[in-house]
């Protein structure tokens, strides 16, 4: 069975709506090589909507920029969900009106690991609330962004079990869960 495995990048007070504002002095050297291993060891992206129209509409101009970084993404086959969304470019797919059965589908497919990219929106609570997701990795940033929008606002309590924990020179954690067993 495929796994699927959700990034986020995260500040230390739980914000995730501006890596923009904070991850680029952080991106270059190991932060950048780890994510490029993880994009390069996966089969596909899973994607909610919001993430999906932001990248669809940035990655195709960044091929120049990230060379073989920005070929994958472009290249490698995504799965949207959405409620709104009736056509997708970019090598994507959408996964239809039950976005749970098709993510079970997925998951039953021959074929490699799934990356689910962007976290805390409606998609990131389904996955969680079904116990979709097989492993989450936090990239924690030391950065307090002070406002925006936080990781998971809303969901109930949820038990993880720390399985890796990678500590990064310019000050990053790495911090790999598994949902608990129950």
């Amino acid at each position: 069975m495929r796994k699927i495995i959700e990034q986020a990048v995260v500040t230390l007070d739980g914000q995730i709506s501006t890596p923009q504002d904070w991850l680029p002095t952080r991106w270059p050297g190991e932060f950048e090589q780890l994510s490029r291993d993880l994009l390069f060891s996966v089969d596909a992206l899973l994607y909610g909507r919001l993430s999906y129209e932001d990248h669809c509409e940035v990655w195709p101009n960044l091929e120049e920029a990230f060379g073989d970084y920005a070929v994958r993404m472009n290249t490698i086959p995504k799965y949207v969900a959405s409620r709104t969304l009736t056509d997708v470019k970019w090598n994507a797919t959408l996964l239809g009106d039950d976005v749970v059965d098709a993510v079970r589908t997925l998951k039953d497919q021959p074929g490699g690991d799934i990356l689910k990219i962007g976290t805390g929106g409606s998609f990131s609570r389904t996955l969680l609330e079904n116990r979709l997701v097989d492993e989450y990795l936090f990239w924690l940033f030391p950065v307090i962004a002070g406002s925006g929008a936080r990781l998971y606002e809303g969901i109930d309590t949820t038990d993880f079990d720390l399985i890796d924990v990678k500590r990064l020179e310019n000050g990053i954690l790495g911090l790999t869960y598994m949902p608990t067993p129950g």
